[in-house]
């Protein structure tokens, strides 16, 4: 019997990454796992490999959590598949290019907050009828040390990180009244972002690798995935509004994020002059 026997598992943005580290790892304890992603390739992959490569119940479902019908119709789809929902990961995320906080567009940093933040938002409560018909839900958000360490030039990045980090503990201590335990995950790993920097960045690879203080990247699925099935379990049957970094110690030490070269401005900030 795995871990999460019986349970069933919604995973946003598992078509790669960590999304996918954790929805393989979810079915290989046992869970049935709904592989929700924008991109319906990388989805009918991931379950195609969980069916046949693990022989597990993975279920692809195409969703955007920023579209609030879609976020309802992900929730009633799941429960028609398997039943029921017992666990929610929200690892969808949107960024926006790099550039200095007076360059960015007010645009971006609506897309990034409405995939981030109101994505789960959305998500939790859609995911509330269901996980209370269940016994003890969970939900895992997932956090940055970006947030922590002041990251440049990803301005509104971290401030949706940072809200969702402060909305799982408000939502922590109101659903406890329902055993339903809401938790963040702070991941450094090989994930979608990691990898485009890795083909862009000559070195990347090696940089990251030194300045962590376990000397390599985590593995979304060796390393990563393991930590995010005990707060889905009964293990954590006591965990509730924590975050639980998972990256080799890095957010002790931080890291330099001060690009070599400032970006050059590529939209005018042209403020309102005083009345």
């Amino acid at each position: 019997m795995g871990l999460l026997e019986g349970k069933v598992a919604i995973v946003t943005g598992a078509g790669s990454g960590i999304g996918r580290g954790i929805a393989r790892s979810f079915a290989r304890e046992g869970a049935s796992v709904v592989i929700a992603d924008i991109d319906r390739s990388a989805a009918q992959a991931c379950a195609a490999e969980i069916s046949t490569e693990l022989r597990g119940k993975a279920h692809p479902i195409i969703a955007d959590v920023s579209d609030e019908a879609a976020v309802q119709r992900l929730m009633e789809e799941t429960e028609a598949e398997f039943a029921g929902i017992d666990i929610i990961v929200n690892n969808a995320y949107g960024s926006s290019p790099n550039l200095l906080f007076e360059d960015k567009p007010l645009q971006e940093l609506q897309q990034v907050l409405d995939v981030n933040l109101k994505g789960t938002w959305l998500m939790m409560r859609a995911a509330l009828p269901y996980l209370r018909k269940r016994d003890g839900g969970r939900v895992i958000n997932l956090y940055s040390i970006d947030a922590d360490v002041g990251a440049w030039l990803r301005s509104d990045y971290i401030a949706s990180k940072a809200a969702v980090r402060a909305l799982t503990r408000a939502v922590a201590i109101e659903w406890a009244r329902y055993g339903i335990l809401v938790n963040c995950l702070a991941p450094t790993a090989k994930g979608a972002g990691y990898q485009r920097m890795a083909e862009q960045i000559p070195g990347f690879e090696q940089m990251a690798a030194q300045m962590n203080p376990c000397g390599r990247v985590g593995d979304p699925e060796e390393d990563i995935a393991p930590v995010a099935v005990f707060l889905a379990s009964r293990m954590a049957k006591y965990v509730t509004g924590e975050t639980i970094y998972v990256d080799g110690g890095l957010h002790v030490t931080g890291y330099p994020s001060k690009p070599a070269v400032l970006p050059t401005q590529a939209h005018a900030f042209n403020p309102k002059p005083p009345l």
